[in-house]
């Protein structure tokens, strides 16, 4: 039987959990995909974004990289400074330390400083304000020239920006200056040496930028490489499809021809400076202008050995080729659009995001469910969920994703209660069907036995009236052993009786078909009746009859229906008979005692061995017996101490037993009236 149960279980089991591991993958394949393409609106809204801000700078004229500048016709005289000399700098792209100019020369130049410091004076600058620029002005020229971007100059040049601020860090020397300190001939040759080296430095930039592989950026994040990252791509291959879509598309696109763009500029020639108006307008007069052509190349984007990035393009005018560009602190160009967006998405309460740029980490974006500190891109773990890179400009920089833990879902959520739901059902069921199983074998069990121990109860007694009546009819008794076997003959009829009444008792419970008539009573009264029942049982059997009761308790009244509650006791005194029969003391307990204020305690107590406690409530069970059928030294059926159970719940009472010193005491408990 159980391995009938266990094989059906299984035949369900499986299929059920197979279903379940089924619906739980797609479940989390689709939170995935969800995931996935959040991510990639995310990516698609940052790229957007920096797209505007390069766009925006792209869009600049050559003319806002010179502090002053021509408004208007060029027939006005009117200048005005570059939206780019403002100070603090107020720039659009997040992280902008300073805007610089390198002309054909190699000469540093910046829109935060005058050409002059009369013209500073003129312009409306302060002592303090200057000083300030001009701080700001070296920083840049610093990091440009730590990375090799600003041609070297000889040490008149560097004693000329050193010694005087009045050329805003223009290192260019005056004809004078140079004709005392070299020949025109090394001044030629100078400054192509110049033009050359600052020109290349720009050059390696771009050369880096198209081959990646060809990079030689001494750059090293503290944060690590990509490659280092700790992340499963268990989903890579269904979508790998796509993603060879979209390297095709990057690729498509880094090879689109770049288009210059040409405008006319008007600057003011370098003469010098006139006299500045007082009005904000910042007019002057006879101010003479240059009016050219120039052609103007798109933004490159790339990092520097520094750390910082650095937007710069290419300008042609006169044959003559500058560079333009913003050096950007690289933190800071992170956080003000990719962190700002990610924060305030979804994506962020269960992905990580890590920046990184030609394979370096550069930040890592933890979701928000997570408060660990991450020091090293190997603690990074979790599943890929997107590894995307910018547009075209910013096609080196690289946005990852990963997932530890992929949000269930509405759908998720009914699964995994389903599956519970299903998986307690089965075992539940399983666990139900095997007892029910068990307890149905057992019964069986149990009802062969009772039918072998009836037929032995009915064919013992039935036996021994046969022959003493046999023996009674035929004259072989004599006068002194008639009585005796009249005795056995009415023991053994009575016993006969008792079996025969406990079975119809039984048929009856079974098929509620019995009938209760509930008198009132007195406690007196019932012990009278039941003494009187069980008297002869006892004597005959050797054994002594003591009924106790306290006085005050004679009138105490219970409902009661009389013929079956002497059967329970009848049933009690004939189990008390058979288990103490080795007992030293042959003697039969019945009694009566008051239990709290309102409940009669009726108890038969043996002096016998007495009952093992794990058997104590199992012989009120149907059938049960304490013996094994093959060793047992007792009679019995197995149904008296059921049958006093349920007739005892039948008139609102209760039955129990517990050991005493010696024997077991059985204890009837109804509700007084």
């Amino acid at each position: 039987m159980g391995v009938v149960l266990a094989l059906f279980f299984l035949a369900l089991a499986i299929p059920t959990v197979i279903l379940i591991i089924q619906a739980s993958g797609q479940m989390k394949w689709e939170a995935f995909h969800q995931q996935r393409l959040l991510a990639e609106e995310l990516v698609s809204r940052i790229d957007r974004r920096y797209s505007e801000l390069i766009d925006a700078e792209n869009a600049r004229p050559f003319t806002d990289y010179a502090f002053l500048n021509v408004s208007a016709a060029a027939q006005s005289n009117v200048l005005q400074r570059s939206p780019l000399s403002m100070y603090p700098l107020k720039s659009s792209i997040p992280g902008a330390i300073g805007y610089f100019q390198i002309d054909n020369e190699g000469r540093f130049s910046t829109p935060l400083l005058p050409d002059s410091r009369a013209q500073a004076v003129s312009s409306g600058l302060t002592t303090q304000e200057y000083d300030n620029r001009q701080q700001l002005s070296m920083e840049i020229y610093r990091t440009l020239n730590e990375n090799k971007l600003v041609g070297k100059f000889n040490n008149a040049a560097k004693k000329d920006i050193q010694a005087s601020s009045t050329a805003g860090l223009k290192p260019e020397l005056d004809a004078s200056a140079e004709r005392k300190t070299e020949s025109s001939t090394y001044k030629k040759n100078q400054s192509r040496q110049r033009q050359v080296e600052s020109q290349a430095g720009f050059d390696m930039l771009q050369e880096q930028r198209r081959a990646p592989q060809a990079s030689s950026k001494t750059y090293s994040s503290s944060l690590g490489k990509v490659e280092d990252l700790k992340l499963e791509k268990r989903y890579e291959d269904m979508v790998m499809e796509r993603e060879g879509r979209q390297e095709q598309a990057r690729q498509k696109l880094s090879k689109m021809k770049r288009v210059l763009r040409k405008e006319r500029n008007i600057l003011p020639s370098r003469q010098p400076a006139p006299a500045l108006a007082a009005e904000a307008a910042e007019e002057f007069d006879d101010v003479r202008v240059n009016i050219f052509e120039s052609e103007i190349d798109a933004l490159d984007f790339s990092m520097l050995d520094s750390g910082h990035f650095v937007l710069f393009r290419k300008v042609w005018r006169d044959g003559r080729r500058d560079i333009q560009g913003v050096l950007i602190d690289s933190k800071a160009f992170i956080s003000g659009v990719i962190d700002k967006i990610f924060a305030k998405t979804v994506v962020s309460y269960a992905s990580n995001l890590v920046v990184a740029y030609k394979g370096d980490v550069l930040s890592v974006l933890r979701a928000k469910d997570s408060d660990r500190y991450l020091s090293s891109s190997d603690e990074l773990q979790g599943t890929l969920l997107l590894h995307e890179r910018l547009g075209s400009t910013l096609d080196q920089l690289e946005l990852i994703f990963s997932v530890n833990k992929l949000p269930a879902g509405p759908g998720g959520v009914i699964v995994t209660w389903l599956s519970v739901i299903v998986l307690l059902v089965l075992c539940g069921g399983f666990l139900l069907i095997y007892r029910l199983g068990l307890k149905q074998i057992n019964l069986a069990r149990q009802q062969q036995d009772f039918v072998s121990a009836v037929s032995h109860e009915l064919k013992t007694p039935l036996t021994s009236i046969r022959m003493y009546g046999e023996m009674l009819r035929e004259g072989w008794a004599s006068e002194e052993k008639r009585k005796t076997y009249y005795d056995y003959i009415y023991d053994e009829s009575e016993r006969l009786t008792r079996l025969i009444n406990n079975v119809l008792h039984l048929a009856r419970m079974t098929r509620n078909d019995i009938k209760f008539e509930l008198k009132t009573c007195s406690v007196a009264q019932l012990l009278d009746l039941v003494q009187s029942k069980v008297t002869s049982q006892i004597e005959r059997s050797g054994y002594i009859l003591n009924t106790e009761y306290d006085d005050s308790l004679a009138q105490a009244q219970v409902d009661i229906d009389v013929d079956y509650f002497t059967q329970i006791f009848i049933n009690l005194v004939d189990n008390a008979i058979k288990f103490s029969v080795n007992a030293d003391r042959k003697q039969i307990d019945i009694g009566c005692r008051m239990m709290g204020d309102d409940h009669v305690q009726f108890y038969v107590r043996d002096y016998g061995p007495g009952i093992a406690r794990d058997q104590m409530r199992k012989i009120f069970h149907l059938f049960y017996r304490s013996e094994n059928e093959l060793t047992r030294e007792t009679l019995g059926t197995g149904i008296g101490l059921a049958l006093v159970n349920q007739l005892m719940q039948a008139m609102h009472g209760s039955v129990d037993v517990i050991n005493r010193e010696p024997g077991a005491e059985f204890r009837l408990e109804l509700k007084q009236r």
